[in-house]
């Protein structure tokens, strides 16, 4: 049952968040989209309660309480940013707003932009991390906590990762190509060096007799 709202939810937070934009954007019903967009969050608080009922009826904890935990962690995390980036594009394609910013590509703010987004990780990492903890103490000595052990272990090894990833980029930051200005004087100069040459070779052929 678990597993199955879990995908219910993920299919629901994608369309509710494409409702909600169609709506807010397509058909100019701002306050309509705003409340489809509010009820995304509602998905989690759903399989919150869901997954703390089914442990209370004596269920035995499982992957799939792990699976739900980790879910609801990173979809604390990245659940606002995900929204804030479509609302963004949504804005600019269908309601005729300007391009949304988009991250830095170059140097030490690309290095920067990977660091938030690890600190996001971090922090859906510790928050699936404290709804772990919180279903081994619930079940007690009395069941098998192996399997939200091991979810917990994967959670720190998606954030220990995703660091491991940002820090490259601090590292060995991405260099900006060079801008073409910096290569149009040399540019020019070879083309004056061949116009050069090639007077020269005019100046210097021999007339022909007719």
């Amino acid at each position: 049952m678990i597993v199955a709202l879990v995908v219910a939810c993920e299919a629901g937070f994608w369309v509710l968040l494409a409702a909600g934009l169609a709506v807010r954007y397509l058909l100019r019903m701002r306050r309509t989209g705003a409340a489809l967009l509010l009820g995304v969050p509602l998905l989690e608080v759903v399989l919150f309660v869901a997954t703390a009922v089914d442990l209370r009826n004596g269920a035995e904890p499982g992957w799939e309480h792990g699976l739900a935990a980790l879910y609801l962690g990173f979809t604390v995390a990245y659940g606002s940013y995900t929204l804030r980036w479509l609302d963004g594009h949504a804005a600019h394609r269908l309601g005729g707003g300007p391009p949304p910013p988009k991250p830095p590509r170059h140097g030490m703010a690309r290095a920067g932009h990977e660091a938030k987004l690890w600190l996001r990780t971090v922090a859906g990492a510790a928050v699936a991390l404290l709804l772990l903890q919180l279903a081994v103490r619930y079940v007690g000595d009395s069941g098998d906590t192996g399997s939200l052990r091991a979810f917990q272990g994967l959670a720190l090894r998606c954030a220990g990762l995703h660091g491991v990833i940002a820090s490259t980029y601090v590292l060995w930051p991405k260099k900006a190509p060079a801008p073409a200005r910096a290569l149009a004087p040399a540019a020019d100069e070879a083309a004056h060096r061949d116009v050069r040459e090639a007077a020269h070779g005019e100046h210097g052929r021999p007339g022909t007799d007719r």
